[in-house]
């Protein structure tokens, strides 16, 4: 009976794992672009930053878009592909 149990805790330690590891970067800071290619990308877009910094391994930006509205962005650093967007114009 306790074999039973094992392989779906194992199952729904893995299913936990797979979902945290999305929110994460996992790239070596020899390949991290610099922050001036982050601002350069951010500009091709039309967005105005506040700031860059970094959390969980990428580049997290916060800044106002092309239609003045707030946001929040997580940024691949080797890469600089939004991983993640976040409105923040109802925040006001």
């Amino acid at each position: 009976m306790k074999t039973a149990i094992l392989p779906t805790v194992a199952l729904a330690l893995m299913a936990a794992t797979s979902v945290q590891a999305g929110d994460d970067c996992d790239v070596p800071i020899a390949r991290w672009q610099m922050r001036e290619a982050v601002r350069a990308m951010a500009a091709d877009r039309g967005w105005t930053l506040r700031r860059i910094k970094i959390d969980d391994g990428c580049y997290e930006v916060h800044g106002i878009d092309s239609q003045g509205r707030r946001f929040e962005a997580k940024i691949d650093p080797a890469t600089l592909e939004v991983i993640e967007i976040e409105d923040h114009d109802d925040d006001r």
